[in-house]
């Protein structure tokens, strides 16, 4: 018997991993990877700064995409099989970015970038943590969405050492790198798939308390995008301190997204998720608006930091808030947080196109980019701080 639960334990622990792989190369390699590479696309001059920055923001609109289609390609074609899809086509992704063809084809590479990341995102830990004891899916939670930031700090260490052998090179060494995560991941997933897919014949009315979250994380989203996309820029070329300086901030941004998820985690398990939620909204808005007035090494480290943590951080909370606001409905935990997600997704690809626009046309001025994602974040908190003043059975009543 206890053979038996070892080896069980060891499969379920395996299924984690995968799940690490998976945000890895979807989120932390496929998204952000690309951050650092903006200097070195723009002075190699494959593209404008205009176009390398909608190049980023492409992502993003994939990601949206992703995270709409990911429930049904795995209801058609099974979990394991979509994510193991999904993670080849972020791999070849960086593989066909190492030819620069043409917008058009740059475009729609980082655009699949994006769908695989979104769909990957929606589906690992939904597929993993059920195979994992309640006690423990906290920590297996925290460990699965750690990936995105050990994507992080690898790609800010591997493209300032890989860009010694060129840009092209550079692309082709980032494929390289998630083909073996894919290959490690490969034979870790659950056999079992998620269920099918049924349409309700009358969708339930929905609650103020879960659309105001939805909106929550949707501004999160658009308030994470100038780190998640300018911040070495900012660095390198808006501040002149070159791409190796904006990389080892991208490294800080990375270490702080590693512990994220687990320290929020800790804390939300000290004070509940709602109170951990507010103060990450806290959090964020002013360390995302220390960069409108202050661009000093501490002030860049310490934003870095702490807003990495916030990228996958955030994302236990959100989780952990919809466990709370849905306490047994496993299946309406499911379809919620499908929803959380494709809300972040769309706030991520809206701030991204409009970030980017607003780029283009005030001359590269990087500090209203942090002004709007500030703002963005502060809202989030006075819309979180009105819904805890509501009266529960208030709350609980949808919105008309």
């Amino acid at each position: 018997m206890a053979a038996v639960v070892r080896t069980n334990d060891i499969a379920n622990w395996r299924a984690v991993l995968a799940g690490l792989c998976a945000t890895l190369v979807g989120v932390g390699l496929a998204r952000f990877a690309y951050t650092p590479l903006i200097p070195a696309l723009i002075a190699a001059q494959w593209f404008s700064p205009s176009a390398t920055v909608y190049l980023g923001a492409a992502n993003l609109a994939g990601y949206l995409g992703g995270a709409l289609l990911a429930r049904p390609i795995a209801a058609r074609a099974g979990a394991a099989p979509a994510l193991r899809g999904m993670m080849v086509v972020a791999s070849a992704a960086f593989l066909a970015c190492a030819f620069p063809l043409s917008f058009g084809w740059f475009f729609v590479w980082r655009f699949a970038s994006g769908i695989s990341g979104g769909a990957l995102m929606a589906l690992a830990a939904p597929v993993v943590l059920p195979h994992i004891e309640p006690s423990r899916r906290g920590l297996a939670s925290g460990a699965i969405f750690t990936g995105v930031g050990l994507g992080i700090a690898a790609s800010g260490t591997l493209v300032p050492l890989l860009m010694h052998a060129g840009l092209a090179q550079t692309w082709f060494g980032l494929g390289a790198v998630a083909l073996l995560v894919t290959a490690i991941s490969w034979t870790g997933w659950p056999r079992e798939e998620l269920p099918k897919i049924h349409q309700p014949s009358a969708p339930p009315r929905p609650r103020s308390d879960l659309v105001a979250l939805y909106v929550e994380y949707g501004l999160n989203a658009v308030g994470l995008v100038p780190h998640m996309i300018f911040l070495v820029d900012f660095v390198a070329r808006g501040l002149g301190r070159g791409l190796v300086t904006g990389a080892q901030y991208w490294v800080l941004f990375g270490i702080g997204a590693m512990l994220g998820p687990l320290a929020s985690g800790r804390l939300a398990d000290r004070i509940g998720f709602a109170p951990a939620l507010r103060c990450a909204f806290a959090v964020q808005a002013g360390l995302v608006a220390l960069l409108v007035f202050s661009a000093s090494p501490l002030s860049l480290g310490i934003s870095s930091i702490v807003v990495g943590a916030m990228v996958p951080g955030v994302v236990p909370l959100v989780l952990g808030r919809v466990h709370e606001l849905i306490p047994h409905d496993v299946d309406q935990q499911r379809k919620a947080w499908g929803l959380c997600t494709t809300a972040f997704a769309l706030g991520q690809a809206t701030a991204a196109y409009g970030f980017s626009f607003i780029f283009a046309h005030t001359g590269g001025n990087y500090r209203v980019l942090f002004t709007l994602g500030a703002a963005a974040l502060a809202t989030s908190l006075l819309i979180d701080l009105s819904m805890a003043r509501l009266p529960t059975r208030r709350r609980r009543a949808g919105c008309e």
